[in-house]
C-alpha cells in the first residue's frame, strides 16, 4: 500500500508547554476508516524517527503520528528551563492532545479528511515513549492520579522499564521520580515487547526480565514478545542505520513488525484471527527471533 507522509503538522498546545506541538503523519494514500497510532519516542528522539515501524504501519493501513516531546534534541530544552520537572507530563498531555486534535490532523494532510476511524485509537511508545503511552492506558505513579484515556482502545510498549523505587538508580530516583509507577491498574488490551539483552543504565539491580513487568504486573497485558538477543534498540526499530542502535539485527525488526500489526489489528477488531495466526507462525518456525507469550 502507497503512503503520504507530512512533517510537521502543528496541533493546539497548552500555554505552560511553551513550544508548539509539531507531529509528523504518515498514512495510507487509500482507503476510508483508518485507524490511528500515537508513538510516543524515546529520550532526546523526535518526530522523525521510528521509520522501520512507522513505514510498515502505515503500508498495513494505519495513520501514524508522531509528536515531538520537549525532551527531544530537536528542541534543546536547556537543564535548568523550569519546564524540565514537567515534561513527563507535558509527554502525556501531547499523547491525548494529539486525540483531541485528530480533526485538525484530518485537515491538514491532503486527502486524509474523513478517512480517520475515530473509535479506533491506539498508542505506542518505545522505552520513556512506553512509560509515557503507559499513562493513559491506565499506569500511574503510585499514590498519583489516575490519567487514563478511555479512547485509547489498545497499547504497545516497546522496551518500557517496570516498578521504580528501590530497582532505580540514585540518580534516576531523583531525575524521574514519575517512574515508580503501579500497573495494577493497566487494564486496556496491550502488547509488551522486551528484549532479553536489554540492561538498562537506570537500574544496577534489576536486568532484561526488568522491561517484562509491564506484562507480568497488569492485568490489561495480554500477550508479551520476547526478542532473541535484542539489547534496548530491540535490534534497530529507532531508525534505518541509526549509529547508536547496539543490536543491530533486521530478523528482529522484522518480527516487531509483523508482531505489532498483528497485535493491533486484533486488539482494535479489524481481524480477530490476524494476532493468533501470527503467533502459530511464530511457533512453527525453525529459527525464530523471538517467542510470544501470552495470557489464558
Amino acid at each position: 500500500m502507497s503512503t503520504i507522509s507530512l512533517t510537521p503538522v502543528v496541533l493546539p498546545s497548552d500555554p505552560d508547554r511553551g513550544e508548539p506541538l509539531q507531529v509528523r503523519v504518515t498514512a495510507p494514500a487509500d482507503g476510508s476508516g483508518l485507524p490511528v497510532i500515537v508513538l510516543s519516542h524515546g529520550y532526546s528522539e523526535s518526530m522523525r524517527g521510528y521509520g522501520p515501524l512507522v513505514d510498515h504501519w502505515a503500508a498495513a493501513g494505519f495513520v501514524v503520528i508522531q509528536p515531538t516531546h520537549l525532551d527531544s534534541a530537536t528542541l534543546g530544552l536547556a537543564p535548568d528551563d523550569p519546564r524540565q520537572p514537567h515534561v513527563w507530563r507535558h509527554r502525556v498531555n501531547d499523547v491525548t492532545g494529539t486525540i483531541d486534535h485528530l480533526g485538525v490532523v484530518e485537515a491538514a494532510v491532503p486527502g486524509l479528511a474523513g478517512r480517520i476511524d475515530h473509535d479506533r485509537i491506539a498508542v505506542a511508545g518505545h522505552s520513556w515513549g512506553g512509560t509515557t503511552v503507559s499513562f493513559p492506558l491506565g499506569a500511574r505513579v503510585v499514590d498519583g492520579e489516575v490519567m487514563t484515556d478511555p479512547r485509547v482502545r489498545a497499547g504497545i510498549l516497546l522496551a518500557t522499564p517496570g516498578l521504580g523505587g528501590e530497582n532505580l538508580t540514585a540518580f534516576a530516583a531523583q531525575a524521574f521520580p514519575f517512574m515508580n509507577l503501579t500497573f495494577e491498574d493497566l487494564d486496556t488490551p496491550t502488547l509488551v515487547v522486551a528484549g532479553d539483552h536489554d540492561q538498562s543504565f537506570l537500574s544496577e539491580v534489576r536486568g532484561p526480565e526488568w522491561f517484562t513487568e509491564p506484562y507480568t504486573l497488569s492485568p490489561g497485558a495480554q500477550a508479551l514478545l520476547t526478542l532473541f538477543g535484542a539489547e534496548h534498540s530491540l535490534g534497530g526499530i529507532s531508525g534505518y542505520q541509526v549509529a547508536a542502535t547496539t543490536d543491530e539485527n533486521p530478523a528482529v525488526v522484522a518480527l516487531v513488525r509483523e508482531i505489532s500489526t498483528a497485535w493491533l489489528r486484533s486488539a482494535l477488531k479489524l481481524d480477530p484471527q490476524a494476532f493468533p495466526a501470527a503467533v502459530a507462525a511464530l511457533a512453527a518456525s525453525a529459527s525464530p527471533a523471538g517467542t510470544v507469550e501470552t495470557r489464558a
